[in-house]
């Protein structure tokens, strides 16, 4: 079963206030939520979210690059440039257990909502800070930008193929990871807590995390005392480990130890001469001597139909899998049948799709509980369910453009 409405979700309880915008922040929140957090996202009353008016329009006031992080959440709107709205936000701050954040430097205590304005009020809240450096540092207060920081950490250098210049990562990679580090930080500080009943102030920063990600790659470039080459589709360790072309079409094959080499020269390219070479014994033999063997290996794998070198691969037990264009991958049979992507009710456009949690508990992944909302569609009964405010309250909040 890949999909339950009644499956047990560990956060359930757990309510966090997402004050938060465009991608780290909101996908740190939207982790939770697939959790099963309540997880109320605070907007500015007119504009919303910044990614709500990027990429193709979903809506009147969604968009898809909206609705890849913000499912499972509730939005309302609060001008927190205004007194009252700062207000209205602290009383929220107070019963929830998680804020999140990503203002500039400073920004957040202006408006009386940093963490420890927060935290006098609420001794348990686990509060998340995400800048886009050290918010300690002597660039504080530079704006993050998931770009820039693939360019400062070298992302950029690593990416792409030999002799081709610096190339970005397909999607916001420095900004995705930040908020999965983020969401595992608080993860980690709710069950402290448990035994503390204390809250944490979490930072996280762009930079930081973006330099993570050079992983073996980073620690190659310091043990070499320079930039590794570059290998495109290729490992840069394993022979042969890559995306490499057959008569019909691409398909990746991951040769990964000495065995499967064997198997690989012999039953599935036909070819025991090159299992027997002395040059392409083992890994490190053949990583070596890659400028010799991978022409080779282009030209038989060329000279045969994805089809049957995929049937010979996995009867030999050597991962191999074909290259799908994005539209072919979302709409494939594997996709569909682990319930990846699902389609939702929308209130303007009858229904849309959202990606659903990668997720599984006994079995069962978490189900999609909320769509992406409209902007600011739960705010009155977030705000009557919360802090009591009646019919008058919310018209005198309505007219002077705080809600």
């Amino acid at each position: 079963m890949t999909t339950s409405a009644s499956v047990r979700l560990p956060l359930e309880g757990v309510r966090v206030l997402d004050l938060s915008r465009v991608l780290a922040g909101p996908m740190s929140a939207m982790t939770l939520g697939d959790l099963g957090a309540e997880v109320i996202k605070v907007e500015h009353p007119g504009r919303g979210d910044d990614t709500r008016d990027w990429g193709v329009r979903v809506g009147e006031t969604e968009t898809a690059y909206f609705n890849s992080v913000n499912r499972n959440k509730r939005s309302i709107t609060l001008d927190l440039k205004s007194a009252e709205g700062q207000r209205i936000a602290r009383e929220l701050a107070v019963q929830c257990d998680v804020v999140v954040q990503n203002f500039k430097v400073g920004g957040a205590e202006r408006m009386g909502l940093g963490y420890e304005q927060l935290s006098a009020l609420n001794p348990r809240l686990i509060y998340c800070s995400i800048s886009g450096y050290n918010s300690h540092g002597p660039e504080a207060t530079r704006p993050g930008y998931d770009l820039v920081v693939q360019g400062e950490t070298g992302l950029m250098a690593l990416n792409g193929e030999l002799n081709q210049p610096p190339l970005k990562f397909g999607v916001a990679v420095v900004d995705m990871f930040t908020g999965m580090f983020a969401a595992q930080a608080m993860l980690a500080a709710l069950y402290e807590r448990q035994s503390t009943a204390r809250g944490r102030h979490i930072q996280m920063a762009l930079y930081d995390c973006g330099l993570m990600i050079s992983a073996y790659y980073g620690l190659e470039a310091l043990l070499r005392g320079e930039d590794p080459p570059k290998y495109g589709n290729n490992h840069p360790s394993i022979m042969p480990y890559g995306v490499f072309d057959a008569q019909d079409g691409p398909l990746v094959i991951t040769v990964g130890n000495n065995r499967q080499f064997d198997s690989f020269c012999r039953e599935v390219i036909e070819r025991p001469d090159l299992a027997d070479d002395a040059r392409f014994k083992t890994n490190l033999s053949r990583a070596a001597n890659r400028s010799v063997l991978n022409p080779e290996l282009i030209r038989e794998i060329g000279r045969r139909p994805r089809a049957q070198l995929l049937q010979r691969l996995a009867a030999c037990g050597i991962p191999c899998g074909e290259v799908l264009g994005l539209l072919e991958a979302l709409t494939s049979k594997r996709a569909t049948e682990g319930g990846l992507v699902q389609s939702v009710p929308h209130p303007t456009v009858e229904s849309t799709y959202v990606l659903a949690p990668p997720y599984r508990f006994d079995g069962q992944r978490p189900p999609v509980r909320k769509g992406p909302p409209q902007l600011g569609a739960d705010t009155e009964s977030v705000l009557q369910s919360m802090l009591g405010l009646d019919r008058t309250d919310l018209e005198r909040l309505k007219s002077g453009q705080v809600i």
